[in-house]
């Protein structure tokens, strides 16, 4: 009997820059790197399909030129980056020639992403290279992206690859070997977590920063974490200075799916027991069961063949945190339209509006549902959604009719209080939506002189996160 554990799986791994370099002195972790390589080239000998998305651009350059540390100013450290770009891809596609393995280098910007064809033709280059056998190693341009220097980091850049990928794993590696209940730095008693399956609901101490030359931290990978499972991707956190295990962790879960057997139907996201707790009593999970492998059915074959199923169960799996993917994860436009443009603005909706557009059969969003409009932005354009309380904004209003002032305070109040749901590409300029709020679609072309949609944002053109849809 073949077993759906047989096929492929899509994995994309993140390499801090820490995993990647010394911190202090800049110099290259050879060493890490080769294992990092073996246990790559091992997955796809064994039929899997291995992304790579690198950090330590910055950092390599930093020793290239002979530069103690990381300066302030933008336009220096962009071409330091440059530099340090050249020399991390020729280390890393040395190291792999080793084991004749052909790696190839994908340079991203959210730019790059914001247009609908360029992330299609993104995903498509990613899903070629993978057929064709070759590893693809992503970084953020960092010579070109301002935002990524100043405040991004690349595990958000690697949860977008990996749902972009449509990805069974994202691998965050990082200093240390999962999610704990405190900052195990400072508490010795911090309690390690083992599975996730709703990241609003932890609290936990996410202190830890990242490194000096990085610009990451736990927080991001939480973020990342949220991001890429939305995506319908399990996410995992585990210790980079032990690449080898990424392969240990994959062979306890492929066992554990196994066992289960054939009797259940496997291709609606199944669970199965995954109590580490007796082989580990350090181990707290935050979760009874554990969903595997979301969506394998998608996956397609690689040149080389998967590896046998398991006869014997393996060691209990290294120690590391698994984020469980959501049961009905973004569509990829949706996944797109939320999580790859840059929101322009603001639109405030009532709840009314918000029900409409987010019930099972939904609708486009109308004019007669938008409360108000923040921001300059033009039609095409993404908009950020937040839902206020229409009718406690008019009894706040009315109740302070004789101040001005404490009534513009009173409405600031209730606006800061709107929840941000999710993101819309408008029909209308925010100037022709501050026109038309509050109106019936019948008289958008009275007022404005023209009517391109009776909506303000059609519903293909509406994306939510999954816990408000």
């Amino acid at each position: 009997m073949k077993h759906k554990e047989d096929k492929p799986l899509t994995i994309v791994i993140k390499l801090g820059t820490s995993s990647i370099c010394d911190e202090v002195t800049h110099e290259p972790r050879i060493a890490n790197m080769s294992l990092i390589v073996e246990t790559v080239v091992k997955l796809r000998r064994e039929g899997h399909r291995v992304i790579i998305v690198s950090s330590a651009a910055i950092a390599i350059g930093l020793k290239r030129l002979d530069i103690p540390k990381r300066p302030k100013h933008l336009a220096t450290v962009q071409a330091i980056a440059a530099v340090g770009q050249c020399r991390l891809i020729a280390l890393w596609d040395e190291l792999f020639r080793q084991l004749n393995q052909p790696v190839a280098q994908i340079l991203l910007t959210r730019n790059d992403i914001a247009d609908r064809a360029q992330y299609l033709n993104a995903a498509n280059t990613l899903t070629e290279l993978l057929h064709m056998g070759v590893i693809p190693i992503v970084n953020e341009n960092d010579t070109l992206s301002v935002m990524e220097i100043k405040f991004g980091d690349n595990d958000t850049l690697s949860a977008i690859t990996a749902g972009m990928a449509n990805a069974d794993f994202l691998f965050l590696m990082t200093d240390v070997d999962g999610l704990y209940t405190e900052n195990p730095r400072k508490n010795p008693n911090a309690q390690p977590i083992e599975v996730v399956t709703d990241i609003s609901q932890l609290n936990v101490d996410v202190s830890t920063g990242g490194s000096s030359v990085g610009t990451g931290g736990m927080v991001t990978k939480l973020i990342a974490a949220e991001l890429a499972t939305s995506a319908g991707v399990t996410t995992i956190i585990t210790k980079s200075s032990i690449p080898g295990n990424i392969h240990s962790i994959i062979k306890y879960l492929r066992y554990l799916r196994q066992q289960e057997g054939d009797s259940h139907d496997r291709s609606i996201n199944p669970t199965f027991p995954c109590d580490l707790s007796r082989s580990d009593p350090d181990v707290r999970s935050t979760a009874r069961s554990v969903t595997l492998f979301p969506g394998m059915d998608s996956v397609t074959q690689s040149s080389p063949s998967p590896s046998r199923p398991l006869s014997r169960p393996p060691s209990p799996p290294p120690r590391h945190t698994r984020f469980l993917p959501q049961q009905h994860p973004m569509r990829d436009r949706h996944f797109w339209i939320l999580h790859g443009l840059k929101s322009h603005g603001t639109v405030y909706i009532d709840t009314g509006a918000y029900k409409a557009i987010t019930r099972t059969n939904k609708a486009g969003l109308l004019p007669a549902g938008v409360v108000d409009v923040k921001g300059t932005f033009n039609a095409s354009e993404a908009v950020s959604l937040v839902v206020i309380d229409r009718k406690a904004l008019i009894e706040a209003e009315e109740a302070h009719q004789g101040d001005a002032e404490l009534k513009k305070t009173v409405r600031a109040l209730v606006f800061e209080n709107g929840e941000d749901v999710g993101k819309a590409i408008v029909n209308y300029s925010a100037v022709e939506i501050a026109r038309i709020m509050g109106l019936k679609s019948s008289e958008i072309e009275s007022l404005l002189g023209y009517s391109d949609s009776e909506y303000i944002a059609h519903r293909d053109n509406l994306a939510f996160a999954p816990k408000h849809v």
